[in-house]
């Protein structure tokens, strides 16, 4: 086992090291000799500080789910639905939604805005839109139109399948599309439909050409279009998104630009269609300082294109309402600084200050709050099928020759293990190990002492950190990261790449916590591996009990006769269609449920996850063909005598089945 290079220092000050004293496994435990309750729980996994109350650890020690509904909060236990799922036949992983969190959040985003426009006094009205690109599954779309309709909820569309879906999803007339991204004919040609039916369908505008094919399809269908024109804000934003903001923003018009289209449209005649401005400053804005100066510069835009004599009306604030991943309630970019309250006031403030001072009427106010929205709703739940640990193991040495002297110094530096020469024992490990491999590659030494010399370098490396490192006042930098190479590999019955593409692609900290179990103390420190083959296939960066990131989290002890189920929480956004088909790991099963009043829980909608054969499908075969593939190679070998009839027809049946399985580990 390598030692890895030592983090640079910008590194290290990004990723908290776990090797404090009560977090190093199986040794010490901060709460001594006494019975390890629920509550240790929802400190090691932070519950209280992620979860927003919608989910916590209940007195079965299964995570407990706090669903809104009418006749106020229920609590369930994730044991019911999972044993739901096992009477369903909906085996792991699978992907659980919880409709009530869905509909409390797109409540509670609208209610907030109104309380906001309420209290200071705001002239005009909010208008809450969805950005369907965040989760395009249709039942999270109808949830969302459904919980909305009192509100008018509208839908934003990027493409034109997205447009199709919005057409035929969202709820009346009073209810927005906004028509985002490039636009080609077609989908100009659709929006201006929707137009004629009543509906208010904004074309913002990205760029000039794009506003000059909308004035000609609009006169070619004789539909006054309802536009609106994406300004590019020289407002800079903290964290991951950073790139969507300032001046090298990938969208958006300039100031100059802005000016251009303007008098396209007065040219045209149409200057009355200018309706919307519409900015973005990024998906996750952890910082409400960045939001209150990016709409204070946007409203001076929408002041000087009212004073040059556009009539707008509405000021669409794009995306961004974050997420508090980590529950550290900070700038950090899997944080925020701020909450829902605080972020609505501020926005309203800074609008209607602006417009007064400049004797310019309220404007409708829209958001576009994806994230926020859905992410709580999904949960991705998974089983462990396996462990790999770091332990010494019993190896009997070779009592047929005399050690090596590498395996004679290794067995000196166990002998004399010191915390005041901690950094020169474990040097000395290494240097002895590596000696003994190149021996070993020489032909000098068996099989068997290498794996006797490897046994005690583990043996030191395991003492130094579960012994001697805890003795210390200070660990030595460099010794820092021993404790996460020691780290079990927990093997999940999932796909990071399928489920999580956040994780790997952005490195995104999603909550992760095992889903029962919690009156026992979780005594192993581990990483979580996928079911791909590749090594970027793994879950090893996790928000620890202070909202640190950490390499590494606790999990309970893995007992092969009995499942050991874990959750990775906030995943309703993006994750469900950003994912790939790595490895051929389809999608996972799903299962939308619904918790009543009366504490029942109603499973809404089951989805089962790909097939082999659906997967297959997707990269360009045709399943059928590979079964006639198969049998032609049975057939030829029953031909030559290497299989019987019977043989045969047992490999065929067995591979016609395999083609309507999960592509997921079945149990």
């Amino acid at each position: 086992m390598e030692i890895e290079p030592v983090e640079t220092e910008s590194e290290s000050s990004k990723i908290k090291k776990s090797v404090s004293h009560g977090n190093l496994r199986r040794v010490h435990r901060a709460h001594g000799d006494a019975t390890w309750t629920i509550e240790d729980s929802c400190s090691v996994y932070g519950t209280d500080r992620w979860s927003k109350g919608f989910f916590g650890i209940g007195d079965d020690g299964y995570v407990s789910v706090a669903a809104p509904t009418a006749s106020g909060t229920v609590t369930i236990s994730m044991k019911q639905i999972i044993d739901g799922m096992r009477d369903r036949e909906l085996s792991m992983p699978v992907m659980l939604r919880i409709e009530n969190l869905i509909d409390e959040r797109v409540v509670r985003l609208n209610e907030c805005f109104g309380n906001a426009i309420q209290t200071t006094g705001y002239r005009s009205e909010y208008r809450s839109v969805f950005p369907i690109k965040v989760n395009q599954q249709k039942h999270v779309i109808e949830s969302i139109s459904r919980a909305g309709e009192t509100f008018s909820h509208g839908l934003e569309a990027g493409s034109k399948p997205e447009l199709m879906v919005a057409l035929a999803m969202v709820g009346g007339p009073e209810s927005l599309i906004i028509c985002n991204g490039y636009k080609d004919e077609e989908f100009i040609d659709l929006g201006l439909q929707a137009r004629r039916l009543g509906y208010r369908c904004f074309f913002v505008v990205e760029s000039l050409d794009e506003l000059k094919l909308i004035v000609q399809r609009s006169k070619h269908w004789a539909v006054e279009p309802l536009i609106g024109c994406r300004v590019k804000l020289s407002t800079k934003v903290d964290g991951h998104w950073s790139a969507d903001s300032g001046d090298r923003s990938l969208f958006g018009l300039t100031a100059q630009k802005l000016i251009a289209a303007v008098d396209v449209l007065r040219e045209e005649g149409m200057l009355d269609c200018l309706k919307m401005l519409h900015f973005h400053l990024g998906s996750q804005l952890t910082n409400i300082r960045n939001v209150r100066d990016g709409v204070r510069e946007a409203c001076r835009y929408y002041v000087g294109l009212v004073e040059d004599g556009a009539p707008l009306g509405y000021l669409d604030l794009g995306g961004g309402l974050a997420v508090d991943y980590d529950g550290t309630f900070s700038t950090q970019p899997h944080s925020r600084n701020y909450d829902l309250n605080e972020y609505c006031v501020d926005i309203v403030e800074s609008v209607m200050e602006t417009m007064d001072r400049h004797d310019v009427a309220h404007p409708v106010l829209v958001s576009e709050s994806g994230r926020w929205t859905v992410a709580p709703m999904s949960v991705l739940l998974f089983n462990v099928l396996s462990v790999t640990d770091f332990e010494p193991i019993p190896i009997e040495p070779d009592d047929s020759s005399e050690f090596c002297e590498s395996v004679k110094c290794l067995l000196d530096v166990i002998e004399n293990l010191n915390a005041r020469r901690v950094q020169e024992n474990v040097n000395d490990a290494m240097y002895y190990r590596d000696q003994l491999r190149d021996l070993f590659r020489g032909g000098q030494i068996g099989l068997r002492e290498r794996a006797f010399g490897d046994n005690l370098y583990l043996k030191i490396l395991n003492r130094i950190v579960f012994e001697v490192l805890p003795q210390l006042k200070r660990i030595p930098s460099e010794l820092e990261s021993l404790p996460d190479q020691l780290a079990d590999i927990y093997y999940g019955n999932f796909s990071v790449f399928q489920s999580l593409p956040d994780a790997w692609a952005i490195e995104q900290v999603f909550p992760v916590m095992p889903l029962h179990r919690h009156h026992e103390e979780p005594r192993r420190n581990a990483i979580i591996a996928d079911l791909t083959c590749d090594c970027d296939g793994k879950l090893d960066r996790f928000s620890d009990s202070e909202g640190d990131v950490v390499r590494t989290i606790r999990l309970h002890e893995f007992k092969e006769d009995e499942p050991y189920y874990l959750g990775v929480f906030l995943v309703g956004a993006y994750q469900e269609t950003l994912g790939d088909l790595h490895n051929l790991f389809g999608d996972t099963n799903v299962a939308s449920v619904a918790v009543t009043s009366e504490g029942r829980i109603n499973f809404v909608e089951e989805i089962q996850g790909d097939s082999i054969s659906d997967v297959l499908s997707y990269v360009e075969y045709q399943p059928q063909e590979l079964l006639q593939r198969f049998r032609a190679k049975a057939e030829e070998a029953l031909n030559s005598g290497a299989i019987t009839a019977d043989q045969r027809q047992k490999m065929l049946n067995l591979y016609r089945e395999g083609m309507q399985g999960y592509t997921y580990f079945e149990d």
